[in-house]
C-alpha cells in the first residue's frame, strides 16, 4: 500500500527530473572521472550539480573542501548525509548564485567540476568564462558535456564545428578533451554521447577592444557564416556606426574570407576595427 509520504522518499532517493535535464553518472564510471580530474590534497572544488553525490563522494576525501551547488531542493537536502565534513552543499542555480559571495572564504584560485545538464550547458560556460576573472578565481573546469558542444568547443578555424562558441570560449581558455562517455554511463542513459573537458581559464588570449563589443561582432558574423566577410560584416558594421569596408582595412583582413576562417586574433582586430 502507498503511503502519502512515499513520493518524498523516491525523491530523497533521487529519482531523476527531467526538467532538471538529470542524468545520474554510475559508480563504474566514477573512478575514470575522478582520474581524468586529476585533483591534488590541497584542490578546493566547486561542483556543479552533485546530484545523488556519487562523484562527490569520491572527490571530497581526495581534496581540502568541496562546494557543491544543486538546483534539485530534495537532493541537496539528502546530500550531506552521504559525502563527508569537507563538502559544503549550497541549495540554487549556479546561473543565478553570487558566486563571489560562495568562494569569499575559500583560497583561491580554487577548480571547478560538474555533469552540466544539456539544456543550460552553454549558459554555465559562459557563466563561469565571466567569472573565472583570468584563472585569478577559477583555475580550470572539467566538465561533462555533450559530444556535439565538446566538438564544437575544440573545433578549428575552417572546419564545420567552429563558431562563435569556440572563438568565444578560446579568448578566455584552452579546451582539453579528456574521456569519452557512452549513453550507459548514466542513468537514465541519455540520447547522445557525452565528453568530458577540460577549460583552462588565462588571460584574454587577445586585445578585443571591448568584450561585448566582440561577442556582437563574433555572434553577427556566425549568422551569416556562408557569405563572405564583406557581406557578413555589413549589418554588424553598420550597427557600430562604420562601413564594412573600412573595418575590413583597418583589420587588414581580406574580403572574400568567409566568417568560419577567422581566429580569436582576427576576430579581435575586427571588434577594434568597428569600434
Amino acid at each position: 500500500m502507498k503511503t502519502r509520504s512515499e513520493p518524498n522518499r523516491r525523491r530523497v532517493q533521487g529519482r531523476p527530473r527531467k526538467r532538471f535535464g538529470q542524468h545520474f553518472l554510475e559508480p563504474a564510471w566514477v573512478a575514470k572521472v575522478i582520474d581524468a580530474i586529476a585533483t591534488a590534497p590541497g584542490d578546493t572544488f566547486l561542483e556543479i550539480g552533485p546530484g545523488r553525490g556519487a562523484l562527490t563522494a569520491a572527490l571530497g576525501p581526495r581534496v581540502r573542501q568541496v562546494v557543491a551547488v544543486e538546483i534539485d531542493r530534495d537532493l541537496a537536502v539528502a546530500l550531506p548525509g552521504r559525502v563527508g565534513p569537507n563538502v559544503r552543499v549550497v541549495t540554487g542555480d549556479l546561473l543565478d548564485v553570487d558566486l563571489d559571495a560562495l568562494v569569499r572564504d575559500e583560497p583561491l584560485p580554487i577548480r571547478v567540476a560538474g555533469n552540466l545538464p544539456y539544456n543550460v550547458s552553454s549558459p554555465i560556460l559562459f557563466r563561469l568564462l565571466q567569472a573565472a576573472d583570468q584563472g585569478r578565481r577559477f583555475r580550470d573546469a572539467t566538465l561533462m558535456l555533450q559530444q556535439e558542444v565538446a566538438e564544437r568547443l575544440a573545433a578549428a578555424p575552417g572546419t564545420a564545428g567552429y563558431g562563435a562558441l569556440a572563438i568565444q570560449v578560446r579568448l578566455l581558455a584552452d579546451i582539453d578533451r579528456l574521456l569519452t562517455l557512452p549513453p550507459g554511463a548514466f542513468r537514465p542513459p541519455p540520447k547522445v554521447t557525452s565528453t568530458l573537458v577540460r577549460l583552462r581559464f588565462h588571460p584574454p588570449a587577445a586585445d578585443v577592444g571591448d568584450s561585448a563589443a566582440f561577442e556582437r561582432v563574433v555572434r553577427g558574423l556566425f549568422q551569416q557564416r556562408r557569405k563572405t566577410l564583406l557581406n557578413a560584416l555589413r549589418p554588424v558594421a553598420a550597427g557600430f556606426g562604420c562601413s564594412a569596408e573600412e573595418a575590413l582595412d583597418r583589420a587588414r583582413l581580406d574580403p572574400t574570407r568567409r566568417p568560419e576562417t577567422l581566429t580569436v586574433e582576427d576576430m579581435a582586430r575586427l571588434t577594434r576595427a568597428v569600434l
